[in-house]
């Protein structure tokens, strides 16, 4: 049976851990991402995999293609891609919530944090679920570009391999909050958001 909100507040089963605000979600990212552990090492190391695979491939096309056309290209892969796939980047998150029974979902933004996010209001997502919800962008949109990157000739390969390195980055978040949880293994944390007070609850079963 599928905990609730109202299973969390007894305390002889769940104890609350910590109330996040949404504005202070970037304070709370930071932290955690900076943590040295096996999750972050692992997340950087594929940040440079991907930012190697995109130097070797500019090294490569140099002398090959007018500047201008590689300027382009450089914007395509650093600015314009990144800003057109939020969308899809956002609209994946939304999907394991909704397999596991989230209905009210919304996508927000806070421009004074430079942020997108994606809540499910008053919806309690177990460790499992909440692991699926943050990693499945990465996993899906870094296969598909290094797909495209193997496949598409001359400077696609550049602006995509650019943009295979920068979506990595825009992940930070996502890792961020799975280091929290891997720091916290031993724990069964639940989760959930009041997306009206913009704020995010964890509660740990006793």
């Amino acid at each position: 049976m599928r905990i609730t909100v109202d299973d969390l507040q007894d305390q002889s089963r769940f104890r609350h851990l910590l109330t996040v605000s949404y504005s202070e979600i970037i304070s709370f990212v930071l932290d955690y991402i900076r943590r040295k552990t096996t999750l972050t090492v692992f997340f950087w190391s594929i940040c440079m995999i991907f930012f190697g695979i995109s130097v070797i491939i500019r090294v490569n096309i140099a002398g090959f293609f007018e500047f201008k056309r590689i300027i382009t290209h450089t914007l395509l892969g650093a600015v314009i891609f990144p800003l057109l796939i939020i969308p899809v980047h956002e609209g994946l998150h939304i999907l394991p919530y909704f397999i596991s029974g989230a209905r009210k979902i919304k996508i927000g933004m806070d421009l004074s944090q430079y942020m997108f996010y994606v809540t499910a209001h008053r919806h309690v997502v177990t460790p499992d679920i909440f692991r699926i919800v943050a990693i499945i962008p990465f996993i899906v949109i870094s296969l598909a570009t290094f797909f495209l990157v193997l496949c598409l000739p001359g400077l696609w390969k550049w602006s995509l391999s650019l943009f295979l390195f920068v979506h990595a980055t825009m992940c930070a978040g996502d890792f961020a909050m799975l280091n929290f949880y891997h720091i916290n293994k031993s724990r069964k944390i639940y989760t959930w958001d009041d997306a009206d007070l913009k704020e995010a609850y964890f509660y740990e079963e006793l």
